[in-house]
């Protein structure tokens, strides 16, 4: 059934499937790895997604130019495999051309006031009991990567 399917089709599905839709629209993986933490003896992916170079809607691309990224976030999403996931999101800023307005994006997917992407939040809401072992578990990590 998958003969007709290219990689790069499967490979897409496969992601949409792991990350949150807003991140797999907006964003690509600009480079992974898999590292260990000393402190907790526990191996866990770092993923870093850097946002497309392409503006808002209701923004002309002749009126404005990217300039750069803003400062990366680190956030945790599910694990995969056993492993803690952690997504260091580098979202990009465009200035206007003649007024030097400076525009960005407002993403959804990741949890208010939270290191959390929104659907992680929720699940360990839901889910209070393991809630506090799995933060107490990868918060050491998450103050090291900042």
């Amino acid at each position: 059934m998958l003969k007709n399917k290219t990689i790069e089709s499967i490979d897409k599905n496969l992601l949409q499937a792991l990350f949150p839709e807003e991140l797999m629209e907006y964003f690509r993986i600009s480079h992974y790895e898999i590292l260990c933490s000393v402190e907790i003896k526990q191996e866990y992916w770092l993923i870093e997604f850097e946002e497309k170079n392409e503006l808002p809607n209701g923004y002309c691309k002749e009126e404005y130019e990217s300039k750069g990224f803003r400062e990366s976030k680190l956030i945790q999403d599910f694990p995969i495999r056993g492993r803690g996931v952690f997504l260091r999101l580098k979202a990009r800023r465009w200035r206007h051309k003649i007024s030097k307005e400076i525009i960005k994006r407002d993403f959804t997917f990741m949890a208010d006031g939270s290191k959390f992407t929104q659907e992680l939040s929720d699940f360990l809401k839901e889910a209070s009991g393991y809630k506090a072992r799995y933060h107490q578990q990868y918060s050491e990590l998450l103050r090291g990567e900042e």
